[in-house]
């Protein structure tokens, strides 16, 4: 006699076609000669992510292994790591949400902090330019025309980056007698009128590059002792130089092609050093935020400090004119050689 079995069918018997209808299998990586020459890197040979990738695919693509995990990694977990010690901090050491106030000088209302606002709009820009890189590297495969969208989206981002950093650091970590003096506000005016214009990377390198002579006096005159503010900002100082050079040359995959295809080439250590030198950025932000903030309306003025935050949304509509721009002809030139 037969016998019958009343076990309940195993869960994955049950899941498995779920599963493959929600999390479809993922295309093994291809060799460089198998995607266009627009997603190629120099010399990195294999590892690369098919193009034509369905938006399901370009995401799962985080739990594959292929020549873009590390990036796109490193930045999410940077922005994570943002997140979580902003918020920190904001609560813990700002006096309640940064920027804004639920009191009104009446007791009721909301009433704008101008001292914070500025390092909102860092945390804001920072935040932004992180997330557009891990978007641009995590679903820059779907196709050639995403390819340019996303990386344009980039430049948008790291551009208006580069104008809250400078802001932020102009603000709270530059010196008054710098700042007030003939070279400081010429220093300031011409780096603010080139964030207006530009959005690419290579440029914000250079741009910021400005930042660093009021950092050098500072950190000649005062003793590095008082605080951590100094030791960080010669960290972030290095952390950039570092990571302009990984950007700069392809090292060390260009003395052997093919071998630092999944980990540890140039643009792996880019991202890793610039996400931490972010971290360490805002880091010490918050050590002068807390150290000029009781004198920086008394010193330029609540009004001054309004105007000044409300042209960061200059850049961000100049640039974004800019990518929308760029992109439309990108699709021309696409579609023109398509025919």
């Amino acid at each position: 006699m037969p016998q019958v079995s009343f076990a309940l069918p195993s869960l994955s018997y049950v899941c498995r076609p779920l599963l493959d209808s929600v999390l479809p299998s993922l295309p093994p990586t291809v060799p460089d000669l198998d995607v266009p020459p627009l997603l190629r890197e120099h010399f990195i040979l294999s590892g690369y992510r098919p193009l034509g990738l369905p938006w399901r695919c370009c995401v799962l693509s985080l739990l594959q292994i292929h020549n873009q995990t590390l990036t796109m990694w490193s930045l999410l977990l940077a922005a994570l790591a943002l997140l979580l010690r902003f918020t920190g901090f904001a609560f813990l050491r700002g006096g309640g949400l940064l920027g804004f106030r639920l009191e009104g000088p009446e007791g009721q209302g909301l009433s704008v902090d101008p001292t914070s606002l500025p390092l909102v709009l860092y945390f804001i820009s920072a935040i932004a330019d992180l997330s557009c890189s891990a978007a641009a590297n995590v679903l820059h495969c779907r196709s050639e025309e995403m390819h340019y969208f996303l990386f344009f989206l980039h430049s948008v981002s790291a551009a208006v980056y580069q104008y809250g950093c400078a802001l932020a650091l102009s603000l709270y970590s530059v010196d008054a007698i710098w700042t007030q003096s003939m070279l400081g506000q010429l220093t300031l005016r011409s780096k603010f009128a080139i964030h207006r214009r530009i959005c690419r990377l290579f440029p914000m390198g250079v741009a910021f590059l400005v930042i660093m002579g009021p950092f050098v006096r500072r950190l000649t005159i005062y003793r590095w002792s008082n605080g951590p503010a100094l030791m960080l900002h010669f960290f972030q100082v290095v952390l950039f130089l570092l990571s302009t050079f990984f950007f700069c040359f392809p090292v060390p995959e260009c003395f052997a092609p093919g071998h630092y295809d999944l980990a540890g080439n140039s643009h792996h250590v880019y991202h890793a050093l610039r996400s931490l030198c972010t971290l360490v950025q805002q880091e010490a932000l918050f050590h002068d935020f807390l150290w000029r903030r009781p004198a920086l309306v008394r010193q330029m003025g609540e009004q001054h400090l309004l105007l000044t935050c409300i042209s960061f949304f200059c850049p961000m509509v100049c640039c974004s004119m800019t990518a929308l721009a760029m992109r439309s002809r990108a699709r021309a030139e696409l579609e023109k050689e398509q025919r």
